[in-house]
């Protein structure tokens, strides 16, 4: 395979991009149209919530999958890690002729080069940390890229806020190590726990990857990190010690300084806190304690990030910072709010937790958020191999629901599961700690039951990273409800 380094400069460079209407890899796309690059690409020919987004940019889109959709004059190739020599004839073909080729991760990590780049990384919180960093900085008016990992509203309900690219603020994933191809000089860690047991098996092993991140950061940097986070805080002790030059600093309850949190209660559906470095309360419209740990990470990254831009804060910055959190809607199915019942007050919600601890922060927040309302939670888990790691963990998870209705479980693509481990145990296990549980293996089987249940002031809520989402959509769709 041909290697290539990617230009600061794309003007007159040429891309094609394999799986183009993925969320990551159209963002992508955004980013190198909006530095010169001409870009075209190619996927399925089943319509995605991408293809508005794409249509836009004016790319050419090809499908089906074949060599001939390839430019002769293709400067690169990026390719979705969906797919490999072996499942695209695309892939394959331009293997044969030694095309430049990179994978969606290496293309970040080749744009992180050229700019002053901030890696946001952890097993949960990744994506709204992101949203509210980049609204910030949006607000700010510095120049900066931002690339989330899903739609953000505050970004124009895109995954990307373009503005400049001078910094690179960055979602970095974990999953295959994919986040070592970034080039960071300030981290975001969010947290640690186990997940990704398909590749990783153990804590210690995922923990190691979050190691071999930090480390790759230059001397002197800041780390910042989340005090309140097990995994988090071991990160940072062993990174300590390894790597003593690296500022550390501490964010949440459990932290000491500026970024010591204290979530102060919630009044008319708005999320109150303020951190001991700063004067006054900060407000959020999203639910949740885990969102308050979210937005004080990004003030603190942001705040680094003027610092390097003017040598210090006013403030105005500050006043500009608390604007941006307040008017903060949130992101694409992290507890997006999907629409309502008038006629019965019913609040239908969607989130794409589905981890357990993620799915109990979304749950205690929502419960917070509105104390009178009954919650009902429609859970699809997702792949086999973490139902098993975790299955205890995700039957305990619903405590904070008024009813749990569960669907057999989404396997991925890249999983071959042949563990003991089905819905149905899932079910059993959760009806130990939950009164109120029920099962419809296929998610539209359960609408009849759920318009049976809903009631006067209701919060629906679909969650987890399979397809269960539809469910609120058919529900909000029903004429005679």
């Amino acid at each position: 395979m041909c290697q290539v380094i990617l230009p600061d400069n794309l003007k007159g460079f040429t891309v094609y991009m394999i799986g183009i209407k993925g969320t990551g890899m159209t963002a992508l796309a955004e980013i190198l149209v909006s530095r010169g690059a001409s870009v075209s690409g190619s996927d399925v020919p089943e319509s995605f919530y991408t293809d508005d987004d794409l249509k836009k940019l004016n790319i050419d889109i090809f499908s089906p999958f074949s060599p001939d959709n390839i430019p002769e004059d293709v400067s690169l190739v990026i390719y979705s890690a969906a797919y490999s020599p072996e499942n695209n004839e695309e892939m394959y073909a331009a293997e044969q002729k030694d095309l430049p080729m990179m994978s969606y991760p290496e293309a970040i990590g080749a744009i992180s080069r050229h700019s002053y780049s901030c890696g946001i990384a952890g097993v949960q919180g990744k994506t709204s940390t992101t949203g509210i960093t980049g609204s910030i900085l949006k607000e700010l008016k510095l120049p900066v890229s931002v690339l989330a990992g899903s739609v953000i509203k505050s970004f124009g309900d895109s995954c990307t806020m373009l503005s400049g690219s001078k910094y690179f603020v960055a979602e970095t994933c974990e999953y295959k190590r994919h986040f070592l191809n970034f080039h960071p000089k300030k981290i975001i860690l969010t947290g640690i726990e186990p997940d990704h047991q398909d590749y990783y098996p153990t804590y210690e092993s995922i923990l190691t990857a979050f190691l071999q991140y930090i480390d790759r950061l230059p001397q002197f940097s800041e780390l910042f990190y989340c005090a309140d986070d097990e995994g988090a805080c071991e990160a940072a002790r062993l990174s300590f010690s390894s790597r003593p030059d690296l500022i550390f600093i501490p964010y949440g309850e459990k932290a000491v300084g500026d970024y010591k949190l204290t979530v102060l209660g919630v009044c008319n559906e708005k999320l109150s806190f303020s951190l001991a470095g700063f004067s006054g309360e900060f407000y959020l419209q999203i639910p949740g304690k885990h969102n308050a740990l979210n937005a004080a990470a990004a003030i603190a990254l942001s705040v680094s990030l003027l610092k390097e831009e003017y040598g210090e804060i006013s403030v105005a910055n500050i006043s500009a910072i608390k604007k941006a959190i307040s008017s903060y809607a949130g992101a694409k199915r992290r507890t997006e709010l999907i629409g309502k019942i008038e006629s019965k007050d019913i609040l239908v919600y969607d989130d794409y937790a589905h981890h357990p601890t993620a799915i109990k922060s979304l749950l205690k927040g929502l419960r917070q958020f509105y104390p009178k309302r009954r919650i009902i939670a429609d859970f699809m888990s997702h792949t086999y191999s973490r139902t098993e790691a975790l299955l205890e963990d995700f039957a305990s998870c619903f405590e904070d629901a008024d009813m749990v209705i569960l669907h057999k479980i989404f396997s991925s693509a890249r999983e071959q599961y042949k563990g003991q481990v089905d819905a149905e145990l899932l079910f059993n296990r959760t009806k130990k700690h939950h009164k109120n549980v029920f099962f419809f293996n296929e998610v539209l089987d359960a609408k009849k039951f759920v318009l049976e249940k809903l009631r006067q002031g209701d919060i629906f809520i679909t969650i987890g990273a399979g397809d269960n989402y539809i469910l609120g959509t058919e529900i909000l769709k029903e004429p005679n409800f």
